[in-house]
């Protein structure tokens, strides 16, 4: 029978190398000050989809939304084994906060028709963990999140097993439905050297369009039409082509404004040293009880 999947992605900063440029001054992200990199739990998502293809076929379908330069994150999915993506880009999607966000990838999933929806758990530049829920409330589809492994996929229903923190729980959705993946479901793939060599070339129109503007000699057009039918035209859409609501998109949609911007910094008061025995730890520990930091 096989399943059509649909996995959302981001591109997103390397949070690990943060600098004191992080931030715009509007209380935007300045992404330029970061490397750019394919959201951690995202790929743990892509690879539920990629072996629910394995298993029991089908299509794996990866969406992102984001400046051309995301077109990274969707080679790196074609890399690993999925079989089309989707690039969602407009000006017009600018600042757009969580709501915003999952109102235009929900205008894009529903153009796809899928039986199953998958993301990350979160994001780690915004680490809301927001646009999975909201994106299956304005689907109107049943969610599972905390997701971490795949019972069983019968050809109306899926069971997964969820984390809760202190346990763990099985549970039975009818499709579609879409899920939220957690970064212990399992180990994600690498690319194979066979597909990246063939999906090296895969680039969206835009990318295209930039590249004749340093060569004269390339149709744009023709370019397109002859990687659409190798199958390595990343599908380019915006909002007029997702038929959105714009006053549900970008700044305009997004209720969540940034009031201030605070740097913190933690500077050590009082030190103590501890011996390093069984006895040292005990009188540290009985300390700390004893003024209520712990306990």
């Amino acid at each position: 029978m096989g399943y059509n999947c649909v996995v959302l992605v981001k591109q997103v900063p390397d949070t690990k190398r943060i600098t004191g440029q992080a931030m715009n001054d509007d209380g935007t992200v300045n992404r330029a000050a970061l490397p750019a990199i394919f959201n951690p739990e995202d790929l743990n998502a892509l690879e539920l989809a990629l072996k629910i293809k394995d298993e029991f076929g089908g299509v794996v379908t990866v969406v992102t939304m984001g400046l051309p330069n995301a077109t990274g994150v969707l080679r790196e999915g074609l890399y690993r084994g999925a079989d089309q993506a989707v690039l969602v880009t407009d000006r017009r999607c600018a600042a757009s906060d969580t709501l915003a966000t999952s109102y235009i990838l929900s205008c894009a999933v529903k153009k796809l028709n899928p039986d199953i929806v998958l993301c990350g758990r979160q994001a780690i530049d915004g680490d809301t963990a927001q646009v999975g829920p909201q994106l299956a409330e304005k689907l109107e589809l049943p969610q599972i999140t905390y997701v971490e492994d795949l019972v069983s996929l019968e050809e109306t229903s899926i069971k997964v097993k969820r984390n809760l923190g202190n346990g763990w729980q099985e549970v039975k959705s009818p499709l579609p439905a879409v899920l939220t993946v957690l970064d212990t479901a399992n180990e994600p793939r690498v690319g194979r050297a066979k597909q990246m060599m063939k999906c090296k070339a895969a680039k969206c129109r835009m990318e295209i369009e930039a590249i004749a503007k340093e060569d004269d000699c390339i149709d744009v057009d023709a370019t397109c039409e002859a990687l659409d039918e190798k199958g390595l035209l990343i599908k380019q859409w915006d909002l007029d082509f997702l038929e959105a609501d714009l006053q549900w998109c970008g700044r305009d949609g997004s209720p969540t404004k940034v009031h201030r911007i605070q740097s913190v910094v933690l500077a050590a008061m009082d030190t103590k040293d501890v011996e390093a025995t069984q006895a040292g730890v005990d009188s540290m520990i009985h300390e700390l009880i004893q003024d209520h930091t712990i306990g």
